[in-house]
């Protein structure tokens, strides 16, 4: 398969990017490539992006994460503003992009544990996962031609917790491996609509990190 990653430069896609090198054709994009260049917040630089790659099987975005807020004096253009990346990005990668995958192909968006559980200062992701998540399971029963669409709603990545654990004490990370394996099934498998949440939602009486 020809697959599109966007994001193929960060922490969690220059891993998934070596993994489906070894049997498929990666095309890794990002703000600066290596292969294709594209800014998610601009609908053009989009199209722009998919006219110059060509037909691909898959396009799995794992770029953007949303920032910080402070909820008392949080505004709706800061919400927005917050948004125009991996919200609105995301959804025009669908959006755009359903024209230019092949038969059957996929889409594999990246949500995150704030969908489901509440944590100070990320009312913005909060807002950005659950729409995300709705998204996915309305152009599940839309898209034609044998399309697919989930999402992979992580919590922090292990490889990252050095780096961003003082900002969510307590919270268990979920290994790359498991991480990767996650995007890698949504791509060579068949399910469509599906969010894969790899946390223990609030409230679950299950151990472990279900997936689901």
């Amino acid at each position: 398969m020809r697959i599109l990653v966007i994001g193929a430069s960060g922490t969690i896609g220059r891993p998934l990017c070596e993994e489906l090198g070894r049997r498929h054709e990666v095309i890794a994009a990002g703000r600066r490539g290596p292969d294709a260049v594209v800014d998610i917040r601009s609908a053009e630089s989009i199209r722009a992006l998919y006219e110059a790659v060509g037909p691909v099987d898959a396009c799995i975005c794992v770029a953007e994460s949303g920032a910080l807020d402070r909820f008392e004096i949080l505004t709706e253009a800061e919400l927005l503003e917050n948004m125009r990346g991996k919200f609105f990005g995301q959804i025009n990668l669908v959006l755009i992009g359903q024209s230019f995958l092949k038969d059957r192909g996929s889409f594999t968006l990246t949500s995150g544990i704030f969908a489901d559980e509440a944590w100070p200062g990320v009312t913005g992701g909060a807002v950005i996962s659950g729409g995300l998540h709705s998204f996915v399971l309305s152009a599940a029963i839309e898209l034609k031609r044998g399309l697919r669409i989930n999402a992979v709603s992580p919590t922090i990545v292990a490889d990252s917790v050095e780096a961003y654990a003082h900002l969510f004490p307590g919270m268990e990370p979920v290994e790359m491996d498991r991480l990767i394996g996650t995007y890698v099934n949504c791509v060579e498998g068949s399910e469509t609509g599906r969010i894969h949440r790899l946390y223990r939602p609030a409230g679950s009486a299950d151990t472990g990190f279900p997936l689901g």
